[in-house]
């Protein structure tokens, strides 16, 4: 028996059925990633513009303390993200828009943790159906091969009528496919958008505090006329 042979008996012997079990326990996994982040994008809403307003209104009042306690009492990870930067305002500047860097990288693998999950499915699931399909034409055609010349003549009505079952059971791997595939698809590509858009109003509300904190002189350090004198 040779490889095209053994390959043959292979995939006729376990058929596609598997291939179908396999997607569709796929699908019950990508649902609930998707229930999971879907959860999880919702705790985190906030009103990103009432915030930066009263966070501002605290910063131009030297209210540090009230502004860390506004922050800290947002569900938001644009909010976590400045009250690290809050933490390290004593320092200057520089050190509090590293630390907000540091804290926002934190927040990107947050945000995009189990993501890859359903963009390789969403990619990869037609690939599944159309390999179980192949699987079932395989099978069809082997049954109509077995046929001897006889059987066919005397079925000549039947054994086309059999095929043709078979290629249309075959092609359910096919539309199973496009079914996981389609919703994975659609909802990486939804929470890759929420995700870029946390992250441009972390940015945004990360600015407030370092406009504020490029403008007040770090305490007990000289302020730039200071040194030049």
């Amino acid at each position: 028996m040779n490889l095209v042979e053994w390959l043959q008996h292979l995939m006729t012997n376990f058929g596609a059925g598997w291939v179908m079990w396999l997607m569709i326990a796929l699908s019950v996994l990508s649902v609930a990633v998707m229930l999971e982040r879907g959860w999880f994008y919702w705790s985190l809403r906030d009103d990103i513009g009432r915030l930066a307003r009263e966070l501002r209104e605290r910063l131009r009042a030297d209210d540090m303390e009230g502004a860390r306690k506004l922050l800290e009492a947002s569900p938001s990870a644009e909010a976590a993200v400045v009250v690290a930067g809050l933490i390290e305002s004593d320092r200057g500047a520089k050190a509090a828009d590293e630390a907000m860097q540091g804290a926002a990288a934190l927040q990107k693998m947050k945000l995009e943790r189990r993501l890859a999950f359903l963009g390789t499915l969403g990619n990869n699931a037609p690939f599944m159906g159309l390999f179980g399909t192949v699987i079932g034409v395989v099978q069809a055609f082997e049954a109509l091969g077995k046929q001897g010349a006889t059987a066919a003549k005397d079925s000549a009505l039947t054994a086309p009528t059999e095929v043709m079952a078979a290629i249309a059971e075959a092609l359910v791997a096919t539309a199973v496919g496009l079914a996981v595939a389609i919703p994975a698809v659609a909802m990486y590509n939804y929470y890759q958008r929420l995700s870029r858009s946390i992250l441009a109003n972390t940015d945004a509300l990360s600015h407030v505090l370092l406009a504020h904190l490029v403008g007040t002189p770090v305490a007990g350090k000289p302020d730039a006329e200071a040194e030049a004198e």
